[in-house]
């Protein structure tokens, strides 16, 4: 008997590690994909705003390259927001 019980703790063991593994990866992984979108979403929504355009609320954006989006509006809009050449914040109306 302490023969089974000694083979069937080493068995659950490596179980228990993984485990604790999973669960540190998570916890140490950083943010999360939604949570890059939602500061994503906002900042866009602040750049619209601060180049006077009308917009409202960013409610979604498709990446187009490094620094280069569509957003689309709550109210409808769809801007190309991306960095020119000058290094300046550009938003093009779609």
């Amino acid at each position: 008997m302490g023969e089974n019980f000694l083979g069937s703790s080493i068995l659950i063991a490596p179980a228990r590690v993984s485990g604790l593994i999973f669960a540190l990866a998570a916890l140490f992984a950083g943010p999360s994909r939604a949570a890059e979108d939602a500061a994503l979403l906002k900042d866009l929504t602040a750049v619209i705003t601060l180049l006077d355009l009308p917009c409202g609320e960013v409610v979604s954006a498709r990446r187009q390259a490094d620094n280069d989006h569509i957003a689309t509006c709550k109210n409808g809009n769809r801007y190309r927001v991306y960095v020119n050449a000058d290094g300046r914040v550009v938003a093009q109306k779609q």
